[in-house]
């Protein structure tokens, strides 16, 4: 229970990838971290692309990031629609600012695109989107997971143990 006195946001959306938002946020909350499940929309219950259902608490825009000691970005189809909403952007961004945790797994390096921190920076996610990190700037790194400054990064559903313990590691450095 390292985590006790932390508290992390993890975002969600329509045809996200289940065990992407399910195992972490199981394991933050294992840890004893306060975990708040934030959208583009508070009160939202979506669907995963295996037929879990996770529903948001809050919208992301509305969180403070003074409150927040990371957040975490899970795959799927999600991620595209989350990187349309500015409330996401902003928090993701304000977050990256502060040099707080920001977890991307999967296809959720599109939201960090589209925040507009990956420039400059290692990153890997699903091959789907290496050419989008590497024209925003990102080296890439074909790697199972791990921890680049502030930003903790997972290559895909089966490299989930290793950025969770990448994750976990980070939060309790941070």
């Amino acid at each position: 229970m390292d985590l006790t006195n932390h508290r992390v946001a993890v975002l969600v959306d329509r045809s996200f990838e289940d065990l992407e938002f399910w195992v972490p946020t199981m394991r933050l909350r294992e840890e004893g971290a306060d975990v708040v499940v934030a959208g583009r929309e508070a009160d939202t219950t979506f669907t995963g692309k295996h037929g879990l259902s996770a529903t948001t608490d809050v919208a992301a825009g509305t969180l403070d990031p003074d409150r927040l000691d990371g957040v975490v970005v899970p795959g799927g189809w999600a991620p595209d629609k989350l990187r349309r909403d500015e409330g996401v952007t902003a928090l993701v961004r304000t977050l990256d600012a502060q040099e707080k945790i920001v977890a991307q797994i999967c296809h959720a390096g599109l939201v960090g695109i589209s925040a507009g921190i990956v420039d400059g920076r290692r990153a890997t996610g699903s091959t789907g989107i290496k050419d989008d990190l590497v024209n925003a700037g990102a080296e890439w790194v074909d790697e199972a997971a791990f921890q680049d400054d502030h930003l903790v990064w997972g290559r895909v559903v089966k490299d989930i143990p290793a950025f969770c313990r990448a994750l976990i590691q980070a939060l309790r450095n941070a």
